[in-house]
């Protein structure tokens, strides 16, 4: 059992714990209303695996001991209040179905650690819950997490699991990276050589691009699209939304590598690159042609019949304009255009892509350098090189998710010591990601409200397979999760002690879940890369 103040992230208002209250045990039963069937069938399959359990249905909306699920309209969708009465019931009630699942994840924390486990420990344990009422809803309705599948592949299992570890923290958006110049990950069956030749490496770099250590195994995967289809299935259950990131004009060695054509031809021999086996700004970028905007149109057509997300990632980030300076058929397409410079062919790369996703119901998102040459109409902006790019998208009204690299790069090291594997960044603590704010100070309310949201952002150059990826995404995901439901002060009156000490009963949480994140002691030796070279950068990260 677990008290109501050790919940994470922390709840609006708690009334209690009484005396007394809810036991879940063998004759627990379930009565779920219409539209909580999301919960129902997640409550059977993860809290009756843990403990055990049949939960069996039943339509006696007045039965004891039993789970009531509910929705009430009254409410916001994805808030919920939770009664636990003093007759053996619990009932979620939530404004809709998603709020009835944050409900169901908050139970589950009241019912300790146990509850994270995917078998019972002990044979006939019994899960108790002291009488309460919870009162809950998010301050965001943007909670993300972005995972890069590109530098180094994570299998399917391991997206899904991931997925679980989202929901557990009320996180709802999972920005799916699946392009880069390291890797195509998802499969377009129009365009086959994609993966066939873009989603494998002949070799990766080992630890920062500056590292003299390469591992000479190949590497490499992808999704099929019957893969993406259960992926999103899987998501929608849990009420996350995937955003598919399909990156364009830059970031696309893979592709190119797959079809040579789509790159600058008449100033580099395209058909001599290979996928790209290290990290860093890649500078063959996409050429401004009539038959790249096809390709591409035939690419988003298949993503978009695979991810329903209103919201489709192009990018747009790091594009190098060097080639498309020295190309005579770039050159020609700015004059054809009348553009003023490669900016602004950048801008009308995006723009043609906003309209074109525009006219299928869908909006672009893309990083904060479409910014630059213009932004798109309608386009909404992940800014990532700081807070300023998301203040002058609010600004002008566009709508923004705020994930800037100082504050929630979640592959940035998270303490200054030696024994931090392959150390990335800016130091980014635990407590660090507790105190970061969103919402810029002096942004006015208009421009605030376009602020949809906050997302952490894991880039896995250096996070070579799942344990890496845990131990740098986890702890701080829990502070993350917090900052972006809790309705927090301001950042330097927020109770990280108390936090910390929530944090001592989440950890076991974690245990239950196998997550191999970063001990508060520091990493464990085998968690540690000896002789691996990072590129750790000293002293406070500049706000931007």
């Amino acid at each position: 059992m677990t008290h109501p103040m050790d919940l994470i992230p922390a709840p609006a208002r708690v009334e209690g714990p009484y005396r007394c209250g809810f036991a879940l045990d063998r004759r627990t039963t379930l009565s779920a209303a219409a539209g909580t069937g999301t919960t129902e069938r997640w409550l059977r399959t993860t809290l009756g695996a843990a403990f055990g359990l049949p939960l069996r249905e039943t339509t006696d909306e007045n039965a004891t001991n039993a789970v009531r699920l509910r929705i009430d309209d009254t409410l916001a969708p994805e808030a919920y209040r939770l009664d636990v009465l003093m007759n053996q019931v619990a009932v979620i009630t939530g404004g809709g179905p998603a709020g009835v699942f944050w409900g169901a994840q908050t139970l589950r924390q009241l019912l300790g650690p146990e509850a994270f486990r995917k078998a019972p420990v002990k044979e006939g344990a019994v899960a108790a819950v002291t009488a309460q009422t919870i009162e809950d809803a998010p301050r965001f309705a943007w909670r993300g997490l972005m995972l890069d599948v590109s530098r180094h592949f994570m299998p399917k299992d391991d997206v899904l699991r991931h997925l679980d570890l989202l929901a557990a923290h009320k996180l709802n958006v999972f920005h799916f990276h699946l392009t880069d110049d390291q890797g195509w990950r998802i499969e377009i069956k129009r365009h086959p050589r994609l993966t066939e030749v873009g989603s494998w490496r002949s070799r990766s770099k080992w630890g920062h691009r500056a590292s003299p250590l390469w591992d000479e195994t190949p590497h490499g995967g992808f999704y099929t699209q019957d893969d993406i289809r259960e992926i999103v299935a899987y998501a929608a259950e849990r009420h996350i939304t995937v955003v598919p990131e399909i990156d364009i004009p830059g970031h696309s060695q893979a592709a190119i590598s797959a079809y040579p054509e789509l790159g600058n031809t008449d100033v580099v021999d395209t058909a001599a690159l290979t996928v790209w086996d290290t990290w860093g700004v890649n500078p063959n970028v996409l050429a401004p042609t009539e038959a790249v905007l096809r390709f591409y149109e035939g690419v988003f057509e298949e993503v978009l019949d695979l991810f329903p997300s209103t919201f489709v990632h192009v990018g747009g980030d790091e594009c190098p304009k060097d080639q498309w300076k020295a190309s005579p058929a770039a050159q020609a397409r700015i004059e054809e255009l009348g553009l003023a410079d490669e900016d602004e062919l950048q801008s009308w790369f995006i723009r043609h892509f906003d309209r074109w996703l525009a006219a299928r119901g869908r909006r672009l998102i893309g990083w904060d350098e479409i910014l630059e040459g213009g932004l798109a109409d309608g386009a909404a902006v992940s800014s990532w090189r700081g807070y300023g790019g998301g203040i002058a998208a609010a600004e002008a009204g566009h709508d923004v998710v705020m994930c800037p690299e100082q504050q929630v790069y979640l592959d940035h090291r998270q303490a200054p010591g030696e024994d931090e594997p392959m150390p990335i960044g800016y130091v980014r603590t635990l407590e660090d990601v507790y105190r970061f704010e969103p919402v810029p100070p002096g942004l006015s309310p208009e421009a605030a409200a376009h602020i949809l949201g906050t997302q952490a952002n894991v880039w896995t150059e250096v996070m070579e397979n799942r344990s890496r990826v845990d131990y740098q995404v986890f702890p701080r995901l829990a502070a993350f999760a917090e900052v972006a439901w809790s309705a927090l002060p301001a950042p330097e009156a927020r109770d990280y002690p108390g936090f910390e000490r929530r944090m001592s009963t989440h950890y076991r949480r974690l245990d239950a879940l196998g997550v191999d994140y970063r001990p508060p002691a520091g990493p464990h030796p085998r968690q540690q890369r000896p002789g691996v070279v990072g590129r750790p950068l000293e002293g406070t990260p500049p706000i931007v």
